[in-house]
């Protein structure tokens, strides 16, 4: 029986954001890391795309290399690209904190995720939207993050699959069974419609892209919104406590 939302998301949380620079201004990367230096921001996603894995190609080693140096926050990399392992070392030594590689992508997947571990990252494993959570059974304990894609992977600006709903709700009982401690992250079509249900369901990180970046107010804006709906009351009012 599928896990239900209000089950999975029980103990409901505060959830990581993470702006995904490729819906940003592409020509001023370095002024957007700067801007979200002091925004409600955890971590900056960066989508790697080799026209192979999926059907377009954005930005790489040399970007992120350049990056790094303006960036506050743990720089979080997915790469949806064949043959990861390859070039693990290179996206490590250009500023990744987090590695995430595709399932789809891995003949040899436990050895990746110990190649990512070992270089000094944390290791993520990302599920096409087809790609059932059960695959993950053995190595859901090794892992520190898996990603659900909540759009097929290669274009930003997609919508929602409501289906992702149940998807992380029945993630987050397998990560309860298993006793495993990953974080459940959510990438493709998040706004404020949608986040409440996907941090009830399980959700800890999620991945704004277009929602963000193309907000009138800006991205600053748009994160704090986002931030204030997502934080219970009692959150605010520790927080407001603390300062």
């Amino acid at each position: 029986m599928p896990t239900s939302y209000s089950a999975a998301g029980a103990a409901r949380h505060e959830p990581l954001l993470a702006p995904s620079l490729l819906a940003s201004d592409l020509a001023n990367l370095q002024a957007t890391a700067e801007l979200l230096s002091t925004a409600e921001a955890d971590w900056l996603h960066f989508d790697v795309m080799d026209g192979r894995f999926v059907p377009n190609i954005s930005f790489g080693l040399p970007v992120l290399e350049a990056l790094r140096p303006h960036a506050r926050q743990p720089i979080d990399v997915h790469l949806m690209i064949e043959e990861p392992e390859r070039y693990l070392t290179a996206f490590r030594e250009a500023g990744a904190t987090n590695i995430t590689v595709h399932y789809e992508a891995c003949r040899h997947l436990h050895r990746v995720v110990e190649q990512i571990r070992g270089l000094g990252c944390t290791a993520g494993v990302a599920l096409n939207p087809a790609t059932p959570i059960s695959l993950l059974q053995d190595i859901i304990t090794e892992l520190d993050v898996v990603l659900v894609m909540s759009v097929n992977p290669g274009f930003g600006g997609q919508s929602f699959i409501p289906h992702t709903l149940q998807k992380v709700a029945d993630l987050k009982a397998m990560l309860v069974d298993t006793g495993s401690a990953a974080l459940i992250e959510v990438d493709g079509g998040v706004t404020q419609a949608n986040a409440g249900p996907l941090v009830e369901a399980g959700a800890d990180v999620l991945v704004a892209g277009s929602f963000v970046f193309k907000s009138p107010g800006g991205p600053v804006a748009a994160l704090a919104g986002l931030r204030a709906q997502l934080r219970g009351p009692g959150q605010e009012k520790d927080k407001k406590a603390k300062k």
